[in-house]
């Protein structure tokens, strides 16, 4: 791993480490604080309302700043900060108002550092999936780690563990490379009229139809596959295991996809993700036994690992450097924001109908994301 590579790879390290603690367990520290499970729902919402609003404010800061490293120091110093004001808060007013500033500014984040390293990689020729291998890897960790501690000492246990690892992700962002622009004029205004025509003639909307669809077909996985599997009487600890699968066969895609995967198409990339999209959700709605859900969970590496590494490469090739952040962020924003949020909320419903069988329902954004991405291939060589 170069030195550059290891840059990447540290500051990957230490936000999926507090990231793994915030996801699962923040919901616990609202409740220990007193929260009504009602009331914990708006906190957790506000964190996904507070993304659409600052990251498209992060996208124009790093597009327009003479270093890129300054808008993730910026974010990083909010996020610290952020947290730290949560150690005080009581009323339930304040902590949904630091709940939207926690949020907007840790999921901020990963849009801005993606583009970053995908930049990076390409400009100094290193592998990007190396580096971000080593996120998803401390992201079990701050699974695992944190529900240790939560488990003896409650939710304050998940604040503190967050708390760490913000201040990690914080100091690895002042390592990170300056990113400075090659000329003055990158640092213009980050969108005008013609690069929207460049952007459409590229097909970025249907990579960002491609790459939202497919991510958002996760919804009810991410939402009911822990309650679904629970009620097949699977128990919590294969559920956990089952996670820890699909997240060690992402990390093992990223690891190896530079060199196996090296003259894949960004659409060809995509397209494995629709496939492997198709036959894990269909898969799943048959309710299957332990051991076949065990070799389904494999196909996290297809259905997330192969889009996500996708649509960042298409990013990396098919647009300008100036954009990159503003791309990324406009596909977080649809695939983790509003598609995931959509996908999310129909999963409950669909649960509720249908139990396990639910898996079924995220077919349809799953097959609109594949012909999504099979249009791409046909359309140009990205």
């Amino acid at each position: 791993m170069t030195a550059r590579q290891g840059r990447f790879a540290l500051f990957y390290g230490a936000f999926y480490l507090a990231f793994g603690a915030y996801l699962p367990y923040m919901p616990v520290w609202f409740e220990g604080r007193g929260l009504a499970p009602e009331q914990i729902g708006l906190a957790a919402a506000a964190g996904m309302i507070g993304r659409l609003i600052a990251a498209p404010l992060g996208a124009v800061w790093a597009d327009r700043a003479a270093r890129r490293r300054d808008a993730l120091i910026g974010f990083a110093a909010i996020n610290l900060l952020a947290f730290a004001l949560h150690i005080p808060a009581i009323d339930p007013r304040a902590i949904l108002v630091l709940a939207l500033l926690a949020g907007a500014s840790m999921t901020g984040i990963i849009p801005l550092v993606d583009a970053f390293a995908m930049s990076q990689a390409r400009a100094k020729r290193f592998e990007f999936g190396p580096a971000r291998a080593i996120g998803s890897f401390t992201f079990v960790l701050g699974n695992l780690g944190a529900g240790y501690w939560v488990s003896r000492a409650g939710g304050e246990a998940a604040l503190a563990w967050i708390l760490g690892g913000a201040a990690l992700t914080l100091a690895a962002a002042m390592l990170l490379p300056p990113g400075r622009r090659r000329t003055a004029s990158q640092t213009r205004p980050a969108m005008r009229a013609a690069d929207l025509k460049l952007l459409a003639g590229a097909g970025l909307p249907l990579a960002f139809a491609a790459s939202a669809f497919l991510q958002g077909a996760h919804g009810f996985y991410y939402a009911f596959s822990a309650v679904a599997w629970r009620a097949q009487g699977i128990p919590g600890e294969a559920v956990g295991a089952l996670w820890s699968t699909g997240v060690a066969a992402e990390i093992v895609f990223l690891m190896l996809v530079g060199r196996a995967m090296r003259n894949w198409t960004p659409a060809g990339l995509l397209v494995l993700g629709g496939v492997c999209s198709l036959i894990r959700w269909s898969a799943l709605a048959m309710a299957p036994p332990l051991m076949a859900l065990f070799a389904l969970q494999i196909l996290h590496a297809g259905s997330f690992a192969a889009t996500y590494l996708g649509f960042l490469r298409f990013a990396s090739q098919a647009m300008p450097e100036r954009l990159a952040a503003t791309v990324q962020v406009v596909n977080s924003a649809l695939s983790g924001g509003i598609v995931l949020a959509l996908a999310t909320l129909a999963s409950g419903y669909a649960y509720a109908s249908m139990g396990t069988r639910g898996f079924a329902l995220m077919l349809v954004p799953a097959g609109a994301g594949l012909v999504a991405a099979v249009c791409l291939q046909r359309r140009n060589r990205f």
